[in-house]
Formats: C-alpha cells, sequence, structure tokens
C-alpha cells in the first residue's frame, strides 16, 4: 500500500481521574434560544476541526470522545471507575450522592461529595462492600426517605432496601418484591416517599400500572392503572404526578407497536410512538378517576416545585410546565439551542435553584440549559449553556453549588494495563458554583464547538440548481456520482482485532486475532481501497450500535435501559426506542430514492425444518455451482411498517446458524435478477462468534462472504456509480490500544481514495452523513447535521479497477460437529510446501478439562437457534472464549496470567448487560 503522506500519531494526555439527585424532568418558548444562539454559532469549526486526533486525547478544546464531540466540563470532575450512571440522587442532607450502575463491578456506588471520592460499592461482587442478589437496576432511582435513613434501589422485581448509616453508607439490604404479572417483571421506575415516609409510591414500569407500598412492611395497599411505561414521579401535596413515556393507552383503531408486550401508539411509518402523558392520581381518595396530562413524546424527568410540575419531553427536546392548581400544561419551554436541528438533544432532568434558574440536562449534547424562570405563568427566558461531561443524566441545586451526573463520564477510559475495550466505560459527578448568567453565556460558546454547531452546516441544494456532479456534494440534494449505496453491517470487532497486524497502520499486532490468515478479502481490500486507522464506532453494544447506524443516535430510552434490558435490548421491535424522525431508510425514501433491506434491523426470523448450519453450508455452495434456489427458504419481518415493506425475504437477520457465505448466495441472485437499489443494507454477522464454527472459521466465512458480494458489485454495470460501506455495528468484543471504539471500516467506490492510509478521525455518525449526503437525505438530529461528511476518503477522479475475491485460508469447517454431508471445507495452503488448513481444532491435553467447561457455557449463551440474542453472553466471558479459541488455547488473554475457566474470569461474576432472558 502506497502511504501518502507522513504518519502522525498523536499521544493521549493523561487525564486525572478521582473516583443524578435527579431533579427529574401552551406557551411555546422558542424565540429566545434563536436569538441568543443565531450569532454564537458562526464562527466555530464544525466536526471537521477533530483532523487526526485520537478519541480519548486532550486537546486544546477538551477530550475527544467517540460521538463526534469534545467533553470540557465546567468545575470540578470526579471519575467514576465502576460502570456507567443509570440514575442517581443527592441525600437530603446535601452530602452523599447513591448512584445506580451498570456495565461495571457495582449496582450501587455511594460517592462522598465533598471528596468526590466512592466511599462504598454494592453489587453482586464478592469483592463489593455490600452484597445484594441481583446487579440488574432500573431507568430511575435510587430514592432516600425524607429523614435520609432509608434508600430504596429499583430492580427487575421490585426494590432492595437499605438502612443509611451516619457516615452515609449503607446496610441491611432488605428485598422488596412486586409480583410479576404474567410475564411481565415490575422493572420499576422512579420512587417516591409520602412526606411522613410511611409510604413509598412506585411507578411500576413493567406492568403499567403506580402502586403504594407500606415502607415498613413492603406490602402493597394500593394499585392504581396509569399510561404506558410509567417512569417518573412527582408528589405535590396528596397528588402523585407520573411521566408515561409510552403515552396512553391505544384505542380502537389507533395503529400500535409493542414495547413489553403493551401494544403503544405509533407512527404507521417509522414506529415511533406518537403520544405522552403524565397521570394525576388523588392519593388520599382511592377511588377518585386517574387523570391524565396530554405532554410532549418520551416524557420521562418529573420534578415538581413552587406549585409547579416540571416534565422532560426527551424525544420532543421539550420541557412542559404543568400548574398544579390546575393540572394543566401552562407552558412548553424548548431545549433546541442550535437551530440547524430541531430534535437529539434529550433533555432528561431538571432542577430549579433558589435564585430562579431552572437548569435542565441535555444528554446528547453535553451541556445544562440555562433558563431565568419566575413561575409557570410566566415564560422562561433562556440564557444558555453550560458544559458537562459525557451524557449528562441527572442535575441537582445545592444552594449555590451544582452537582451534576453524567452517564458515560469520560467515555471507555476505565484503567485497563491489557488494552482498551467499549465495557470500559466511566462515569462521573462534576460540580461547579453557579455562575452568572454573563458566565453561562460566554460557556454557551464551548459547548458549540464542542458539538460542532455551525451555521449552515445543513445545506441544500436550490431548486434551479445545475451543479456537476460529484461523489459526495457539498448541499443536501444537488447530485452525486454515486447511485447506489451498499451499507454493510457486521458485529463487534476492534482495529487492532483485524489490521493490528498492518504495518503501515497504527496497529498494535498483539491484540491481532484476526489477521490476514483469517481474513484475507479485508485485508486485500484495504491494500487496494484504503486503511482507515482512525475510525470509531459509538456504542457500547449491539443494542446500541445498531441504532447509531439506523438512527444516527442511541435514543434516551436504549440509553437510560441498560441496567436491565428487560423491556427489550436490540429495540427492532420496540417502539420506545424509535426516534420521532425516522430511520436512514425513511429518509432515503422521503428523498425520493428506493432502498433495500437484507436483515438489517430486522426483529423475527423462521425457518423451514432442516435447516442446520451444515445444510445450510453445502445449500450454499450448491447454489453458487448451479445458480439453483434455496432449498431452505427463510422468512424474516420486523415490527417497523416502512422496514417491512423494503426487505428482501430469505435473507436471515441475526442467527450463527446461518452461514454467511449463504446470505450472500441470497443477496447475489437478487442482485442479478432485479438489480440494486439506491440504499441497500446488509446484516453479516458471523464475525460475532458463538456459532457451530470455530471462532476463526466464523470470521474466515463472514470475510469470504463479504468479499464475494464486493467481487460481484465491483463486475457488474452498477459499479460505475457504486459505493460500499462495511463496518462493525459495535467494537465491544475485543481489545485496541488507541481505544476500545476504534473499529474497521472500509470505503469501496471508484471514487474512494485508492492505496492510502487515512488517520483522520471519523466515526459512525460521520459516515452517516456521508450516506445521507450523497443520496440526498436530511439528516435525522443534532449528532448527524452537526457530523462533517468523509470527504476525504473520496476523490473527483474514479478508478474502476474491479475487486477479485481472496479464496478463504482458514477453513470454513473448523471445529464443526458433525462435518456437512457435501464435505468439509479445505483450502489450498497459501504455500506450496504447507498442509492443507485443518477442519477440526485440537485442544492441547493440558487444557482439555477447562476448553470443556468452555463448551458446556457456550451451549448456554443463546448464540444459536431459534432463541438466538445478540451479546447475550457475559462480554468478559465471551471476549476470552474467543481469544482462546483463536489462540487454540494456547495463548492466555491479554493482561491474564493463564486461561481462566468461565467462572474463574475476572467479572465472570457480572451479569451481562445484554442479558435479556
Amino acid at each position: 500500500m502506497q502511504v501518502t503522506r507522513q504518519r502522525r500519531i498523536n499521544e493521549k494526555k493523561q487525564i486525572h481521574l478521582f473516583g443524578r439527585h435527579v431533579g427529574r424532568h401552551t406557551l411555546l418558548v422558542t424565540a429566545g434560544i434563536a436569538v441568543a444562539l443565531g450569532v454564537t454559532g458562526t464562527a466555530v469549526a464544525s466536526t471537521y476541526q477533530f483532523g487526526t486526533q485520537q478519541v480519548g486525547q486532550t486537546t486544546a478544546n477538551g477530550q475527544v470522545v467517540s460521538a463526534d464531540q469534545y467533553i470540557n466540563p465546567y468545575g470540578t470532575r470526579s471519575v467514576i471507575n465502576d460502570g456507567k450512571i443509570m440514575s442517581s440522587v443527592v441525600s437530603p442532607d446535601g452530602t452523599h450522592l447513591a448512584a445506580s450502575i451498570a456495565d461495571g463491578d457495582a449496582s450501587l456506588v455511594i460517592v462522598d461529595l465533598a471528596t468526590g471520592q466512592v466511599t462504598q460499592k454494592i453489587g453482586t461482587n464478592a469483592a463489593d462492600n455490600l452484597r445484594i442478589s441481583s446487579g440488574a437496576v432500573g431507568q430511575e432511582g435510587p430514592t432516600y426517605s425524607p429523614d435520609g435513613k432509608q434508600l430504596w434501589l429499583g430492580q427487575a422485581n421490585g426494590y432492595t432496601k437499605f438502612t443509611v448509616n451516619a457516615d452515609g453508607t449503607l446496610a441491611s439490604p432488605t428485598a422488596v418484591p412486586i409480583a410479576a404479572d404474567g410475564t411481565k417483571q415490575a422493572l420499576v421506575g422512579a420512587a417516591v416517599f409520602s412526606a411522613d415516609g410511611a409510604t413509598v409510591y412506585s411507578a411500576v414500569n413493567g406492568q403499567n400500572k403506580v402502586v403504594a407500598i407500606d415502607a415498613a412492611t413492603g406490602t402493597i395497599k394500593q394499585t392504581w392503572a396509569v399510561g404506558n411505561a410509567p417512569r417518573g414521579l412527582a408528589l405535590v401535596g396528596g397528588k402523585l404526578y407520573v411521566s408515561n413515556e409510552g403515552g396512553r393507552p391505544a384505542k380502537a383503531g389507533d395503529t400500535t407497536i409493542n414495547s413489553y408486550g403493551t401494544n403503544v401508539v405509533a407512527n404507521p411509518k417509522t414506529g415511533a410512538s406518537t403520544t405522552g402523558t403524565v397521570s394525576v392520581i388523588d392519593t388520599a381518595d382511592p377511588s377518585a378517576a386517574v387523570g391524565t396530562v396530554d405532554v410532549g413524546l418520551h416524557p420521562t424527568a418529573v420534578y415538581a416545585t413552587k406549585g409547579a410540575v416540571f416534565v422532560t419531553n426527551t424525544a420532543d427536546n421539550t420541557v412542559s410546565v404543568i400548574d398544579s392548581s390546575k393540572d394543566k400544561v401552562v407552558q412548553t419551554i424548548s431545549t433546541q439551542p442550535w437551530p440547524e436541528a430541531s430534535v437529539g438533544y434529550e433533555p432528561n432532568a431538571v432542577t430549579l435553584t433558589d435564585d430562579g434558574r431552572l437548569l435542565v440536562t441535555l444528554g446528547r449534547a453535553n451541556a445544562v440549559a440555562v433558563y431565568r424562570y419566575t413561575s409557570a405563568q410566566q415564560p422562561a427566558r433562556y440564557v444558555g449553556l453550560v458544559p458537562t461531561d459525557y451524557f449528562p443524566s441527572g442535575v441537582t441545586a445545592l444552594g449555590k453549588k451544582i452537582v451534576v451526573a453524567n452517564t458515560r463520564g469520560v467515555d471507555a477510559l476505565r484503567p485497563d494495563a491489557a488494552g482498551h475495550n467499549t465495557h470500559d466505560t466511566t462515569s462521573s459527578i462534576t460540580q461547579f458554583t453557579m455562575p452568572s448568567d454573563q458566565v453561562v453565556r460566554s460557556e454557551t460558546n464551548k459547548v458549540f464547538k464542542q458539538n460542532g454547531w455551525t451555521s449552515n452546516s445543513v445545506k441544500t441544494a436550490k431548486s434551479n440548481s445545475h451543479e456537476k456532479a460529484v461523489p459526495v456534494p457539498k448541499r443536501i440534494g444537488d447530485p452525486s456520482t454515486i447511485k447506489h449505496v451498499f451499507l454493510l453491517v457486521k458485529e463487534n470487532r476492534t482495529y487492532d482485532q483485524v489490521f493490528g497486524d498492518l504495518p503501515q497502520g497504527n496497529g498494535n499486532s498483539a491484540l491481532t486475532q484476526f489477521g490476514e490468515n483469517v481474513t484475507p478479502n479485508q485485508h486485500a481490500l484495504a491494500q487496494q481501497f484504503g486503511l482507515y486507522d482512525n475510525f470509531y464506532d459509538i456504542g457500547t453494544n449491539s443494542a446500541e450500535g445498531h441504532n447509531w447506524l439506523m438512527q444516527s443516535d442511541n435514543p434516551e430510552y436504549t440509553e437510560s435501559s441498560a441496567g436491565e434490558y428487560t423491556r427489550s435490548y436490540d429495540t427492532e421491535d420496540d417502539v420506545l426506542g424509535h426516534q420521532k424522525t425516522g430511520f436512514i431508510w425513511t429518509g432515503a425514501q422521503a428523498a425520493g430514492k428506493s432502498v433495500k433491506d437484507f436483515g438489517e434491523f430486522q426483529s423475527y426470523e423462521s425457518k423451514p425444518a432442516g435447516a442446520t448450519w451444515q445444510n445450510l453450508y453445502c445449500d450454499s455452495k450448491n447454489m453458487a455451482a448451479t445458480g439453483a434456489q434455496t432449498a431452505y427458504p427463510i422468512k424474516t419481518g420486523s415490527a417497523i411498517p416502512s422496514l417491512n415493506d423494503v426487505s428482501v425475504q430469505g435473507f436471515p437477520l441475526f442467527d450463527l446458524n446461518v452461514p454467511d457465505i449463504y446470505k450472500e448466495q441470497i443477496w447475489k441472485q437478487d442482485f442479478e435478477k432485479n438489480g440494486p437499489a439506491n440504499l441497500n443494507m446488509f446484516w453479516f454477522s458471523n464475525d460475532h462468534t458463538g456459532g457451530p464454527a470455530n471462532a476463526a472459521a466464523e470470521v474466515a466465512d463472514n470475510d469470504l462472504a463479504v468479499g464475494r458480494m464486493v467481487d460481484e458489485i465491483t463486475h457488474s454495470k452498477y459499479w460505475k456509480d457504486s459505493a460500499i460501506f462495511v463496518v462493525e455495528d459495535d467494537s465491544q468484543a475485543g481489545l485496541d490500544h488507541v481505544d476500545g471504539h476504534r473499529a474497521p471500516v472500509q470505503v469501496i467506490s471508484p471514487y474512494a481514495q485508492h492505496g492510502t492510509v487515512d488517520d483522520h478521525y471519523y466515526s459512525q455518525i460521520t459516515m452517516v452523513r456521508t450516506v445521507e449526503q450523497i443520496l440526498g437525505v436530511h439528516p435525522m438530529n443534532q449528532l448527524d447535521s452537526a457530523a462533517t461528511p468523509m470527504y476525504g476518503a473520496f476523490t473527483g477522479k474514479a478508478d474502476d479497477t474491479p475487486f477479485t475475491a481472496v479464496p478463504n485460508r482458514t477453513s470454513l469447517t473448523l471445529g464443526v460437529n458433525p462435518q456437512p454431508a457435501c464435505g468439509s471445507d479445505t483450502p489450498a495452503a497459501q504455500d506450496a510446501h504447507a498442509a492443507p488448513a485443518p477442519t477440526s481444532a485440537a485442544v492441547p491435553a493440558a487444557e482439555a478439562k477447562v476448553a470443556a467447561q468452555w463448551r458446556t457455557w457456550a451451549s448456554h449463551q443463546r448464540l444459536t437457534g431459534k432463541n438466538a440474542v445478540p451479546d447475550y453472553a457475559n462480554p468478559t466471558q465471551m471476549n476470552r472464549y474467543t481469544w482462546y479459541q483463536t489462540h487454540n488455547w494456547t495463548k492466555p488473554y491479554p493482561g491474564d496470567k493463564k486461561i481462566y475457566s468461565p467462572n474463574d474470569v475476572p467479572g465472570a461474576y457480572l451479569p451481562s448487560a445484554e442479558n435479556d432472558g
């Protein structure tokens, strides 16, 4: 490969690491924002300002994170290296913060706000200061009693109640169960105590009800039916205000889509919810009807003070202000700070300071919005923004001191000597003294710069435009030389795992698991079409990753559900996981472009009897040799109407019992018969590993399928105006020496920069924006609106040299038992003197026992079969299982001293965040 410029590798500057009271969340207040910020954004750069910076690097603008943003919080920072904060609360005396935690080594931590240090960890880990039986935590809570002597932690099946010691630590955990309703667990949302502390009111999220619990005995005293997916709670006098994230119950004639067994009113095209409500309960009169107040979409946080109830409408980017004396919305406050995009800021917590300033956390903007507030009836006046850490989710005012809880802290920078992984996610607490309005306005400029918010970021073509066609137009709707986009989504690999063996890139070969001998096609494609060694996936796992690719966001609902993932994991079939502006394919349709989907974002599948991996492998060989139709037709479907409309039958979704070379043949037959659409989406998932074949064989299968597909396209009449993007959904299943989010990506086109090494910062968001720009699709939210397309990956001079697929070097049937009836796959040796690749994996005698334990473990992980689930297995175990397989059980996982059995893996005590069973 020709390296066209001097390699620049940026050193990360060391970040000093320290160890949500979530004041939760007509008149439309928007003019103040537009006026205040209309000038602010004109002088700052777009997200192209990253240049060749790397995730984790600290720069003059702040620290680079994987979501096309910088973070540089106002005030002081305390990093928590125990996982992501799902929710939090400040103790009544203001001295401690209790935070529920996911994807780390605890379920609950207690933080001393004076020192910023974690003083206690509670969870299922034997090393925790206090043990509890379940690691699952809900979207809301924990909750202190008014006297500060109790704390209740919401979990999947009710609560764990603790007593609070004088030093702020917890003791005496006691279960307070809420029984399942059929198949529906409680999945509790927020809780609030009565003024006397005798009763706990709980939003039972999974069962669409609110219950009153005797705080002393745990007995349920009263139950009220409310709207769909109740989440936030506030008690005003004797009235409870309950936010229903899924809106009102469905009526006859409504279009609905499922969420945890409930039919939620939904948009008939995008499958997004279309109502949001607040239920009003008179706790003093059990016979009184439950009232309903209509608010915006996805109401989450509820906060009450001074006769007003504030509700954050997370998907609408507004805050509803309810007059509690009338139970009516009297004003709606806009939280759209940037005029270029109306959605995607995700307000998720709110509080009011003593001096009348309303503070609203904007999760996806990494900021707190500040307003001057006088009363419910008088319009709030926008002041500006204060920068926070990554994804703020809670805010509390303690006099002049403000405490902000940040779900993702400083990104996945938990200390790990072996390398970085997406599950090394941190969280953080930032604290500051409330600044003057003048300082807030000056900090607003920083937030704009850190988010890349500029004027005219989304430029549209003029109606009389006669621009010359270029690969990636500067304006949406101007002509592109590219007419067909192929978006191939794969599973879970880091850059170093695949390309760490390429010396021309910034790789670490010690972390390479699937180098050229396993992925010869990916390596050949990188040689021909360019190597990208500074590209980042954003999500931690598949539930997030597919959302980032299809929605250019991981909506707050999915972000805040990571503590249990019981309502849903992948949200393809959960209405609450869909943003109101739709998906990449609905945007393409709105732009007049055709779409075909091959498995991506599909949610259910059926296969005929006999459709085993072995039979489908043989069937793929027969289809390739004879052109015959498949003997095992597979059917798939989606809960989203617009996706069903464009799905090509026969191509499976995530299913490790189906070889990827089989999927390629199903696509090839459609391609040769019907040709491509303008946007073509695919899910080639076997590089996930965990199926019938050995891990290396599965990745080799995936590599060969992709190579053959690129071969087919590049030798067709459509090649001259095509672009193929090959991307992982996330990079969670391995280590990377730069950052756990760094992942392989390939840009394949006659207009791609051939034979280069491109070390510019790119991400899934910039890739999505590139596809949008090519096809004339309007961006979906503020994140892709602010992103700069991958202009540097393309050239105006076409090189239409086709790609010829490379034969696999690793046997595709390695480890399969029994071997297929049509015969084992025996690749020819690359060296004339070398033996053919083996089709069975020999385990050293010393490791035979531990390998058998791993095979038993794998059989319980729902990796294959009818109920296969992406990422079901605990990631710390799954990554080692894959490593052991790819190194023939001869080499410990990086950072380990030996090959562990499943139960001895450090971190194996953790329930998988993705375990939805």
